[in-house]
């Protein structure tokens, strides 16, 4: 097998083999003129093709006047291109059973279809059709600034997800990471037609994006696909951009937001920044937070639903992006036992900070993350998400088996050494977010206060 290289550094025009499994899964990737990455994985076996283009570009990528224009063009770019309109574009995928959607994160979008291995030629067109040569008229951008505000509306009304916004945008202060990825009702009625096309034709460039696909394919007939579908497109001097790198920088806010809402439940998320994904740690960060709260033998689980009955609902979840992240913990309870828990989550972190996991604790959270990975590899669209951020987040291919080996060699001290450096004494790396029937920060109770301190 050749020798992996990053696909930035790899020639254009040139292909190579990135992995051969026992199963006979190949991997290959070949760098197309104008910088397109087109990365595939054959799985045989299966009668299904997952095809993802991913754009490099996020709400991070955004200025505040165009906050939420990337999320804005997931919506618009389906609604017509010079050769289909959106009616056109839903009949034909689904006169083939297939599923056509997009998904914006703060650090890419990625547009994909999900269909029978035999309309892969159709998937493979309507995908580029839609990213490279969408109109983007005015009456769609009205059409769809509607859709959009309704969107930001579903996500005020649902405390969980509001709750989320505040949290990030309190632990990432002053920084684009810590803003919605939706925008603002302000910033998303202001964006103008014209805004919104110098966005999608600045950014939107081949050197900027990865085509991943997944399933019963072959690599050289994903290529010839491509170069039918964008023809004179692929051309230029342009080379594929090498991952983000950089260390974020965060303003100064208030460690503690409010929302008041006369809910029947009290939401509450509280957390600290981690290392961000080119962190050797972020293995170790994944154990930690599988213990810590991402199951049903997690110690936040155990403590708080299972021994003492105080939420229906409780996780520990985390992000990371190339430059920061971040590690954090959710609980939905009545409001009189926001107290109650905010002392035990306290307890519990500050046990974690002190002791770091048991022996066995640290076996259980491996096998629950080699297991979700695994199971993953049942579904095509999993594979082609795996493949679509490795080559942009990291520019290169990761295996599956490479994966777990970095897990599996993490140890009770690696996890207690950076629970003790995240954990304890957070200071200005900490936040909370809660929404409630509390009118004033100074009517949450003295347990939560105590937790930040």
């Amino acid at each position: 097998m050749a020798r992996q290289i990053a696909g930035h550094e790899q020639p254009i025009g040139s292909t190579r083999t990135l992995d051969s499994g026992s199963d006979g899964a190949l991997v290959r990737r070949t760098v197309l003129p104008g910088g397109l990455r087109v990365i595939t994985e054959a799985v045989p076996g299966v009668r299904s093709a997952a095809v993802g283009l991913w754009v490099g570009i996020g709400s991070r990528d955004e200025q505040p006047a165009v906050a939420g224009a990337a999320h804005y063009l997931e919506h618009l770019l389906f609604k017509g291109t010079a050769r289909r309109d959106a009616t056109r574009i839903a009949e034909e995928v689904d006169a083939v059973g297939g599923e056509l959607n997009a998904f914006t994160s703060k650090e890419h979008t990625c547009f994909y279809a999900q269909v029978l291995d035999e309309n892969l030629d159709l998937a493979v067109d309507l995908i580029t059709d839609v990213v490279f040569d969408a109109t983007c008229a005015d009456a769609d951008v009205d059409t769809e600034r509607r859709v959009v505000l309704e969107e930001i509306a579903m996500r005020d009304d649902d405390p969980e997800d509001l709750l989320q916004e505040m949290f990030v945008e309190t632990i990432m202060p002053g920084h684009p990471l810590g803003r919605s990825v939706l925008g603002t009702e302000q910033s998303v009625t202001d964006l103008t037609s014209s805004a919104l096309r110098g966005f999608y034709r600045r950014r939107y460039r081949p050197e900027r994006m990865v085509l991943a696909v997944s399933g019963n394919v072959e690599h050289r007939t994903v290529v010839r696909l491509v170069r039918a579908a964008l023809r004179d497109r692929l051309s230029g001097s342009g080379s594929p951009r090498p991952p983000r790198k950089g260390r974020a920088r965060f303003g100064r806010a208030a460690r503690l937001a409010l929302h008041r809402d006369d809910t029947e439940q009290a939401h509450l998320m509280l957390g600290v920044r981690a290392p961000g994904r080119h962190d050797e740690r972020r293995y170790t960060l994944s154990v930690l937070n599988a213990a810590l709260g991402g199951g049903l033998s997690s110690r936040l689980f155990q403590e708080i639903r299972e021994r003492r009955g105080l939420a229906y609902q409780v996780y520990s979840s985390m992000a990371g992006y190339a430059d920061a992240g971040h590690v954090d913990v959710y609980v939905g309870c009545q409001p009189d036992r926001l107290g109650e828990v905010a002392g035990v989550v306290g307890e519990v972190l500050t046990e974690l900070a002190r002791h770091g996991l048991t022996d066995a604790e640290v076996v259980r959270a491996k096998g629950q993350l080699r297991g979700g990975l695994v199971l993953g590899l049942e579904d095509t669209a999993s594979r082609m998400v795996r493949l679509g951020k490795n080559e942009l987040n990291y520019g290169r291919y990761q295996s599956v088996g490479e994966t777990v080996a970095r897990i599996d060699a993490v140890t009770g001290d690696d996890v207690a050494e950076l629970a003790r450096s995240l954990l304890r004494r957070p200071g200005g790396r900490s936040a909370v977010a809660v929404v409630g029937p509390y009118a004033h920060t100074e009517d949450l109770p003295d347990e939560l206060h105590e937790v930040m301190a």
